[in-house]
């Protein structure tokens, strides 16, 4: 039982398991659900993984559900309890990043960023029209985010937990010294490539584009002369190398990304990361207007399931928007990390690609290069 499907389950009294209605999102991004091949994984398939899986198979539907389909009515017992109408639609779940991409305003040409401990990136395709697999993006599903378009899921296994390990593992400078606040502070008046230092986002594996969780991270660059504040915001710039690598890859197989809306906890409090993000990627960095898109994206869904409005593009309209300030390439900026992001894929390539064969000798060396033209 997924918890997305039993919560609306509970709510309009259709829990049992033979009245449940599954939602596509978690169907298909976490079970492998595809209406390609009749639904679910073939019991056959799931039993050569573990006999037990095959009876599990035997308890699941060949249908699941978009957000734009009611799981029910609300009963009497929750419209009580809530102070709403009883009767009145519940929409089906979904994952919370998915409906935080609704919330963000998500359709075609938009990327949507939730940017926490880790990142999830959402990009919707119209799935009228034939897209390619993409090498490296595994959550690919018709309907998971919105009806009508291929969900597409991306994302980094670690950013804010890599800031974190940093902050609380390392403890540079002792507690006080080695705060989030202090460093940031610090490292937004280094120049970019100032630090000589380039790092891969690995800490926690790899999930997009390499799809290995057997990486590690690193730190090239050193010397004796490196201060905390280096390493923090080179790690902040790692992410941002690896969250360009994902948009690139969208892009290589006809998903175009016109404008990108960031939410979550650090989108909303590090100015600097988000301008480092912009510099990175050469794009500008929008930021949503609600604190709580998972929350609003459902709000979203139950608008258009409750006729409040008659689709998704206008409830999104009416529903959702982006915070005034945004944050735009610094076209200087801009030159040193186009520098510092080729040093980034030698690294990249060389590391996680197998059989790849790139000559990284000179790393260290165009590190330095880079780092005294910043300083004069």
């Amino acid at each position: 039982m997924e918890h997305a499907d039993w919560i609306p389950g509970v709510l309009t009294g259709t829990d049992h398991p033979s009245k449940l209605k599954r939602c596509r999102c978690a169907a298909g991004h976490k079970a492998m659900f595809s209406d390609a091949w009749g639904g679910y994984p073939d019991k056959k398939f799931l039993m050569a993984l573990d006999p037990k899986l095959g009876r599990v198979r035997d308890s699941l539907p060949n249908t699941t559900y978009a957000i734009d389909t009611a799981a029910g009515g609300l009963t009497a017992a929750w419209a009580k309890k809530l102070g709403l109408p009883a009767g009145i639609p519940v929409a089906i779940g979904a994952f919370d990043a998915h409906l935080g991409g609704v919330g963000s305003g998500i359709q075609p040409g938009t990327l949507v960023k939730i940017i926490g401990t880790s990142t999830c990136d959402m990009a919707i395709s119209d799935s009228t029209k034939k897209l390619k697999d993409i090498p490296g993006i595994c959550g690919i599903v018709d309907g998971s985010i919105l009806p009508g378009y291929w969900g597409l899921e991306a994302g980094q296994s670690a950013v804010g937990d890599i800031f974190n390990w940093f902050v609380n593992y390392i403890q540079p400078g002792g507690e006080k010294a080695g705060s989030h606040v202090e460093l940031t502070n610090k490292a937004a008046k280094l120049k970019p490539g100032q630090s000589g230092l380039l790092a891969l986002d690995w800490n926690n594996g790899n999930r997009t584009i390499l799809v290995d969780q057997r990486l590690t991270g690193l730190l090239v660059g050193q010397t004796l002369h490196t201060r905390p504040e280096e390493i923090y915001r080179a790690l902040i710039e790692a992410t941002a190398f690896g969250a360009l690598t994902i948009i690139n890859r969208f892009e290589e197989y006809g998903v175009k990304i016109k404008q990108i809306v960031n939410c979550g906890g650090i989108a909303e409090k590090n100015p600097m990361l988000m301008q480092i993000y912009a510099d990175v990627t050469g794009r500008e960095m929008k930021v949503s207007r609600s604190a709580q898109t998972c929350a609003l994206g459902s709000a979203v869904a139950a608008a258009v399931v409750g006729k409040a409005h008659k689709s998704f593009a206008a409830a999104q309209k009416a529903m959702c928007g982006i915070k005034p300030r945004t944050f735009k390439p610094n076209k200087k900026a801009v030159a040193v990390y186009q520098q510092l992001y080729a040093q980034y894929k030698k690294l990249h390539d060389s590391l996680g690609v197998k059989g790849a064969k790139l000559d990284i000798s000179g790393v260290m060396k165009d590190l330095l290069a880079i780092k005294e033209k910043a300083n004069r």
